[in-house]
């Protein structure tokens, strides 16, 4: 076949993306914009450059997000290229660097059955650490610990590094003692956390030249998607694998770039050209997924981000129905006329599956919910309680953990107890101070428990654990056993069941949970055939996402972040709470670089929707506690008139940014307006401290500390009798309307 011949097979294809399938030497950008195909792109590519007998199979990398999008990446390159598209390396970072480091992971200490930390896994062995520092959890919590451990990660920078650069700090030197314990005890678990594994697969490659080579040599072709949301680790390890051949097409969209929260840096998107040199650049700019009038709201939103690369969406599809702006009265007006949009939509043909519903916050689906389950809808929250993170899937997963790896002390601690052994918290904790002083796990101490005094009143009911254990390990190390008949071997004998059924509370469910546990072992053995052993398991379920958990062909309709709707697509598609200090964020509102990243997550969640988009707001919202009177989103007013088609009560304070309505008997009142805000959005963080006047009296820009709601701004006042009607901008809780009289504040 010819060249010309096998082009041909790819004619069904627009002329950009042609030209991106065919461009397949020296680094290539594919500035993909939604819906405009770029998975389609990616499996053509690859299809092209084995058609054309550039490569083997083996020697192309294609790197995603999520394990969802891995697999489906993978699957159509199988229907594409029957022959070979198994043996293409298609996978997450995380997963490609796990894949790395079971086979070399040696040469830095590890075992080739590591264990892979999750944030509740992260969580214990921090707060473990800051108790044995003596830090107080109150000053410097273990979540804020974490994301900075996970931040300096992102950056390379080592505990010893950061202890250099902390100087005075007494909150970074913590942070620094704590990382440097945090990755001692990771190593003597022979765990690594997600941050991890891709540091110390850099590390591999920084240390052993040889492995790099290898890989070098391996990975002729590189391919990664959602490039803009990669951080710094990430981007030095692709740039490491492509110094050799330079074959690197990376496809993203610096529009969706909404992850900067996660370590992301825009910067490896909007720089490649300069880091890679002699770049292409292609645009992908026909959607296939919108109608036109949703392109152009999306269009002109995203078109107020100054510093983009540059795009305009188009389609062929039809023009469509105008956008809905809808004012609801409250969250709850709000939530009743999603769900009789729904039920109306249902009765029109519609599935509930064609209908999804985006928020900001995790704390706006409240409402909703309630008003869905009331309307007998059927709903799913993404990013709710997942499967895996129950207590008994969580005990079961333990045992399979320890089995795999009995140095993991998070997980032997978890369940040396459960279900009940007598083995107390004191005696666990004596055994962990034994093990911390020799630098050894906790197996390894009560293996010998009769050989510290200090365990000796334990010591046989310690020992009867550590055989229950090995004899786990020596089942699975037999081959004798698949992994579902070791998981019923471990339910056997730790005699689980029974223990759930006396814990009496939910018990049936409980034990329901567990026997599809019992399911998702006997698929992934399945699915995978020779390669199901129990670490590809574990590390398959560690490296999970609620994303990863989504079923499109379930005929629920979907409640989700916009940050998690990211890369799906819905025909109907409501995005809640359009209001400025929801969305945007109260906090964004004082600083431009993270209002640009609020508006590329709307551009993302205004891109979802196919056929129809809703857009909500309410004239008063209860949140965390207070109500709140935000006007209407600026993202909003970006969108052109002649696009939206506005319902429900419009309340004056929008129309007249100027006035305040509908609050204490309906009196109306100037209160400064949105340029009064403007005025004082930038000197938040700096302004300094006024006079004390006699009497307490508030202007706007005061700095205020409230005992409930924390540091503010007030951005307005407004007289009410013998009150003052205060508008004040909290840094955390978002834009509260105090009477001054009776709120607990100071000026500071």
């Amino acid at each position: 076949m010819t060249q010309s011949d096998i082009k041909q097979n790819f004619s069904h294809m627009n002329k950009m993306q042609q030209q991106a399938v065919f461009a397949t030497e020296g680094p290539l950008l594919i500035l993909a914009g939604a819906g405009s195909g770029k998975t389609t792109v990616l499996v053509n590519r690859i299809a092209y450059i084995l058609q054309s007998g550039l490569c083997n199979p083996w020697n192309i990398l294609a790197i995603t997000f999520t394990n969802k999008a891995a697999g489906e990446l993978k699957e159509r390159i199988c229907n594409a290229v029957p022959e070979g598209g198994a043996d293409i390396w298609a996978a997450t970072f995380h997963s490609t660097c796990a894949r790395i480091l079971r086979r070399y992971g040696d040469k830095l200490g590890y075992s080739s059955h590591f264990t892979v930390y999750a944030t509740d896994d992260q969580k214990k062995l921090c707060k473990d650490i800051v108790k044995q520092l003596h830090i107080d959890e109150k000053q410097l919590p273990v979540k804020n610990i974490l994301s900075e451990i996970s931040k300096a990660k992102d950056k390379m920078i080592t505990p010893r590094q950061m202890l250099e650069t902390a100087e005075y700090d007494y909150r970074r030197v913590s942070v620094a003692k704590v990382y440097e314990v945090y990755q001692a005890r990771l190593k003597t678990a022979d765990a690594m956390d997600f941050d991890d594994l891709l540091c110390k697969t850099v590390e591999l490659f920084e240390q052993f030249p040889e492995i790099l080579g290898f890989y070098q040599n391996q990975f002729k072709y590189i391919m990664v998607d959602e490039y803009q949301d990669t951080n710094k680790v990430q981007y030095r390890f692709v740039s490491m694998l492509a110094q050799k051949y330079g074959n690197i097409c990376v496809v993203g969209d610096d529009d969706q770039s909404i992850y900067k929260f996660r370590g992301a840096t825009i910067e490896n998107i909007l720089s490649f050209e300069n880091t890679f040199k002699g770049a292409q650049i292609i645009r992908l700019e026909q959607n296939y997924r919108s109608t036109q009038n949703i392109l152009d709201a999306a269009n002109s939103v995203i078109s107020n981000n100054t510093v983009r690369k540059g795009k305009t969406l188009w389609t062929q599809n039809p023009k469509g129905e105008k956008i809905e702006l809808h004012t609801a009265d409250d969250e709850r007006d709000e939530a009743r006329f999603i769900a009789k949009t729904i039920m109306e939509g249902v009765a029109d043909g519609k599935k509930y599956s064609d209908f999804a519903i985006l928020y900001r916050t995790n704390a706006q689906s409240n409402a909703v919910e309630q008003a869905l389950s009331r309307s007998g809808i059927p709903h799913r929250i993404i990013g709710g309680h997942r499967f895996y993170d129950r207590e008994e899937i969580r005990d079961m997963i333990a045992y399979l953990q320890v089995i795999n790896n009995p140095h993991d002390d998070v997980r032997l601690t978890r369940i040396i107890n459960v279900p009940k052994r007598a083995i107390g918290a004191r005696t666990v904790e004596i055994a962990a101070d034994i093990a911390a002083g020799l630098g050894e796990s906790i197996y390894s101490v009560i293996r010998e428990a009769d050989s510290y005094p200090q365990l000796s009143r334990a010591a046989a009911k310690l020992k009867s654990f550590v055989g229950l254990i090995d004899g786990f390990i020596e089942a699975e190390q037999s081959g004798d056993y698949s992994l579902a008949e070791l998981y019923n071997l471990v339910l056997e004998h730790t005699d689980y069941e029974t223990y759930l059924k006396n814990e009496k509370e939910n018990a049936e469910v409980r034990i329901e949970n567990i026997e599809e546990l019992s399911s998702n072992i006997i698929k992934f053995e399945e699915d995978y055939d020779e390669e199901a052993d129990l670490s590809a398991f574990l590390e398959e379920i560690s490296l999970m996402t609620d994303i990863d958990n989504y079923d499109a062909d379930a005929d629920t309709c979907v409640m989700m972040t916009l940050h998690s709707a990211k890369g799906l697509e819905f025909p109907v598609v409501f995005i809640t709470g359009m209001e400025d200090g929801l969305f945007p964020s109260i906090a964004s509102m004082m600083n431009p670089d993270e209002i640009n990243e609020e508006r590329r997550l709307a551009y993302v969640g205004i891109t979802r929707a196919k056929q129809k988009l809703y857009l909500t707001k309410t004239k008063s919202r209860m949140l965390f506690g207070s109500t709140t009177y935000n006007k209407e989103s600026r993202f909003v007013s970006e969108i052109p008139d002649d696009l939206l088609e506005k319902t429900g009560e419009e309340r004056k304070a929008y129309s007249n940014p100027g006035g305040f309505a509908n609050f204490s008997g309906g009196a109306s009142v100037p209160l400064g307006g949105a340029a009064s805000k403007s005025r004082y959005a930038g000197k938040f963080n700096s302004y300094q401290k006024p006079p004390v006047k006699s009497g307490v009296t508030y202007s706007v820009g005061d700095t205020v500390l409230h005992k409930v709601f924390g540091r503010g701004m007030i951005m307005s006042t407004a007289k009410m009798g013998n009150d003052t009607l205060l508008e004040i901008a909290f840094e955390k809780a978002g834009t509260k309307k105090l009477m001054a009289n009776f709120c607990k504040m100071e000026k500071i």
